[in-house]
């Protein structure tokens, strides 16, 4: 594995080019893609190119800086690493090395829980500002289990993911016959007896009765919100009504996402259903965006159609394959450094100047 920074990285989104080097195609094609014909990764990234950042002047911005305030914390910047599984499918130290860059570079790392080493040993790896993102198990007990150790292990919030009770794998990984290594498991669930098969009836479907039987409820969400001891957010919301239905549960914040692409393909991007979400929600609530970042450019977009703080996904793991722990703090780094550029630019000192004024919606040819 590398250990150092390819002279050839300018900008962040340069490890995502260079990520085939070291990966082998068919994990590429997994890592890369998403759902059925990737039809929503397509408009994740998409999405991005249909907004102009307008650019100021005479805007004193020599005192500018990062820091916003989520949901009553203090964070340097408004960068998270979003969770993604199995980091050891593209590094062999996996989330380890991965929280040791975001410790580094002041992030908050949101570990899944199908990461490929256990919550506790990503945490103690880690910063202070980390949260747990949690899937419901099939049984109450798992998942409390879950939920208290991630308390015990100082993970300061919950992110349920809602979105992807079922997923359909790319069809270009599934030309490659992509498989998951042996090594790539979950940890931390490996103290939790298997899920047995549904065993259904004749006439039942594979889908409603089989893969659907053990989805999440709402009643499944209260009964974690009055269990959790930390805030709990909901991530995989893209529908205004939803996002109120949360809010009146009860839940501390929400991350506007489509799985990254990997849940229903077809589904409209993150960026596109954002300011919609922001709207009914208000100006203040928590909202968390993940979806398609490559760049400052598309965080600042994302801040200024809504997002409180923006979490980057597959570019960890681009960064992580290419360089280890010194690749994903790199990449955050330049990261940062383009959105300040962006900031600097657009006339915008903080964070919170970024608004939809700074924003201008491109021409579409007649």
């Amino acid at each position: 594995m590398s250990h150092s920074i390819p002279p050839d990285i300018r900008c962040a989104q340069d490890y995502e080019a260079l990520a085939p080097r070291h990966l082998a195609a068919p994990t590429f094609a997994y890592v890369a893609g998403g759902s059925g014909h990737d039809l929503t990764v397509a408009a994740n990234r998409a999405a991005f190119g249909q907004w102009h950042i307008v650019p100021r002047l005479l805007r004193d911005v020599g005192t500018g800086n990062t820091r916003i305030t989520l949901a009553g914390e203090d964070y340097a910047h408004p960068l998270f690493l979003a969770p993604v599984a199995f980091h050891k499918l593209v590094h062999g130290a996996g989330e380890i090395d991965t929280a040791r860059a975001a410790h580094a570079v002041d992030a908050c790392m949101i570990t899944s829980t199908l990461a490929s080493c256990t919550l506790e040993d990503v945490a103690r790896a880690g910063g202070p500002q980390r949260w747990f993102q949690l899937y419901f198990q099939p049984q109450r007990e798992a998942t409390l289990d879950l939920l208290r150790r991630a308390e015990a292990a100082g993970y300061g919030a919950i992110v349920v993911t809602l979105d992807a009770p079922i997923q359909v794998a790319s069809r270009g990984a599934l030309a490659l016959d992509f498989r998951l290594p042996p090594e790539c498991v979950a940890a931390s669930l490996a103290p939790y007896p298997a899920a047995a098969p549904a065993q259904l009836a004749d006439g039942e479907s594979r889908i409603f009765q089989g893969v659907m039987r053990s989805a999440p409820t709402w009643d499944d969400l209260a009964w974690l919100l009055a269990q959790a001891r930390v805030p709990v957010w909901v991530k995989g919301v893209l529908h205004p009504d939803d996002a109120t239905a949360l809010r009146s549960a009860g839940v501390a914040g929400i991350v506007v996402s489509n799985h990254g692409g990997r849940s229903l393909d077809g589904a409209p991007a993150s960026l596109d259903a954002l300011p919609a979400i922001r709207a009914a929600l208000g100006p203040d609530f928590p909202l968390l965006f993940d979806g398609g970042i490559r760049s400052g450019a598309d965080i600042f977009k994302a801040l200024a159609l809504g997002a409180s703080a923006a979490a980057v996904g597959r570019l960890q793991l681009y960064a992580l394959s290419v360089a280890g722990a010194l690749g994903v703090a790199h990449m955050m780094k330049l990261l940062l450094e383009e959105l300040e550029v962006c900031m600097a630019l657009a006339g915008c000192a903080t964070v919170d100047q970024i608004t939809a004024s700074a924003l201008q919606a491109k021409r579409t040819p007649c």
